[in-house]
């Protein structure tokens, strides 16, 4: 089975403030490069942009019941969000353990859409600022587009 490797990250200037994200997607030995950002966002939603507007690709350009996937952030909010917590929040009528609303529920909502219609998909952590190529990659077009935003 053909594996695709999706790299994302996001981030902000403040928290919150002007945000962006990137992502790449490794498939056939070609790089595809996307990012896009916020005038007024966080952190958070960033990362999560950035897996969502990946998976979202990967739906729109792949036969994702043939391909296995792998995809690195350096968010483990992201990944223990989509892994682990959501099962819980959506079972508590999407609240956390401490009955509070689940932040950023509209993006979790549309993350776990596009998790569940790709059957072979595997989160991985990757330790941010630490050399890892693509990563770094993914910082840099978040960058870019934190300072388009500031720009805005």
């Amino acid at each position: 089975m053909e594996e695709i490797i999706i790299y994302t990250d996001g981030g902000c200037s403040g928290n919150p403030g002007p945000g962006g994200w990137g992502t790449v997607v490794i498939a056939d030995g070609k790089e595809t490069r996307l990012s896009g950002g916020e005038k007024n966002t966080t952190n958070n939603r960033m990362e999560l942009m950035a897996a969502i507007s990946a998976l979202e690709f990967a739906l729109n350009n792949f036969d994702v019941s043939q391909k296995k996937f792998n995809i690195f952030s350096d968010s483990q909010y992201v990944k223990n969000g989509i892994t682990s917590w959501i099962k819980n929040w959506k079972k508590n009528g999407w609240r956390t353990a401490a009955k509070k609303p689940v932040l950023n529920q509209d993006l979790w909502i549309r993350l776990d859409a596009a998790y569940s219609q790709i059957p072979n998909l595997d989160w991985n952590w990757v330790k941010g600022h630490a050399g890892v190529e693509y990563n770094e990659i993914c910082d840099q077009l978040a960058g870019e587009q934190i300072e388009k935003m500031k720009s805005l």
